[in-house]
């Protein structure tokens, strides 16, 4: 069965460049890749054929020997091995997978992305912790200190894991490269050391304090500051302040996670404050002043006007809550809600028996809205 042609295997043009090889060698790479399509000899032969395409095509000298005689120029055995690919096209590739995916061959290199196994430091885990805070606290800011239990670098060893006086040894299974390699035909299969569990180190007297870890468990008392303005979900980094890093690597950071508690007077919609505030009748129908309390503790004067509705606000400019960062404030809303009296006595009811008898165009909402009421009633009876 004839071999399909090289250019067409890679879907590039024949004066490709080699930007456009390695772009089209990686996104084919991806998607037919073994590991990726487990038990599939359909795109394990399709990836062998792509690798194949690729290998040639990025050599300047095998290229131009394909694009003058195809594939006749290999069939001497060249490059590399019969049938053209042989141990050096094995490591070559291995090379070229490492350059390419990273992550897809062999998992993520410790201390950063790209580079080789072998150091033994890695950075530590990331932390949460969630904290309560009053919407007063939330208005003006606070210093907290909380507690955390977390991992921190041993002291006894300095974080290497070692006992002190010894140091850890070269890993002999890798020669501290943190992963073992194992040839199989085509491929070169990479996997992390079962000896040193990808460190490229081992250590044969161990800290007695942290047990080889390098770090040990503890509680730490940190300030935190919590700056005026901030919002349900606001959320504070600590550098640094997260669990030790392994054999001496970076801590982790430690996040602060806010959430604020109900107010018995107050809701908060961004920096906006609203409160819903009970009006007396009579005040509501001759108008009058009332006290309102502030989120800052202190008393606010509202003029009622007369004929005051229930849901009817009034707004107390730069009375709501401090913006984040900002010197700006929101405003607060007193939302009336006027209350109908209970309980009464037998002079109120005749009060009202009179007022109610002396009503004249008092009430346009009530009038208006059964007025409509009949005129529907009166659509079915028609």
């Amino acid at each position: 069965m004839s071999k399909r042609d090289y250019y067409e295997t890679l879907g590039v043009a024949r004066d490709a460049d080699e930007k456009q090889l390695k772009s089209a060698f990686r996104k084919l790479a991806k998607q037919y890749h073994p590991d990726a399509n487990p038990g599939d000899d359909k795109a394990e032969q399709k990836f062998k054929e792509i690798a194949e395409a690729y290998e040639v095509l990025k050599n300047d000298e095998h290229r131009a020997a394909y694009d003058r005689f195809g594939h006749a120029a290999f069939e001497g055995g060249a490059p590399g091995g019969p049938g053209g690919f042989g141990t050096e096209f094995n490591s070559s590739m291995s090379d070229i997978f490492e350059d390419l995916f990273g992550e897809f061959m062999g998992g993520r290199r410790q201390g950063g992305g790209g580079g080789r196994r072998g150091s033994s430091a890695a950075r530590g885990s990331d932390l949460r912790y969630n904290m309560e805070i009053s919407l007063t606290e939330a208005f003006s800011g606070k210093s907290a200190q909380i507690r955390v239990p977390t991992s921190v670098t041993c002291e006894t060893c300095s974080g290497q894991g070692a006992k002190p006086g010894t140091q850890p040894t070269t890993c002999g299974t890798c020669n501290g490269a943190g992963a073992v390699r194992s040839s199989s035909g085509f491929f070169t299969v990479e996997r992390t050391c079962p000896t040193c569990q990808g460190r490229g180190q081992t250590i044969s007297d161990p800290c007695t304090d942290c047990s080889g870890a390098g770090r040990v468990t503890k509680e730490r008392t940190l300030s935190v500051n919590i700056p005026a303005g901030v919002e349900d979900g606001t959320r504070i980094r600590l550098a640094g302040e997260g669990e030790a890093g392994v054999r001496g690597g970076p801590a982790g950071d430690l996040y602060i996670f806010l959430s604020i508690k109900p107010h018995e007077f107050f809701q908060r919609d961004g920096a906006d404050l609203f409160c819903r505030v009970p009006i007396s009748m009579t005040t509501a129908s001759l108008g009058g002043d009332i006290e309102v309390p502030t989120i800052e503790g202190k008393k606010a004067r509202v003029n009622i006007p007369d004929g005051t509705q229930t849901g009817k606000q009034f707004r107390l400019k730069g009375k709501g809550m401090p913006v984040l960062r900002s010197t700006q404030h929101g405003d607060m809303y007193i939302q009336a809600a006027v209350e109908t009296p209970v309980n009464l006595s037998r002079k109120q009811r005749e009060l009202l028996a009179e007022f109610n008898k002396e009503a004249r165009d008092n009430s346009p909402q009530s009038e208006g809205f059964f007025a409509k009421a009949k005129a529907f009633w009166d659509g079915f009876s028609a």
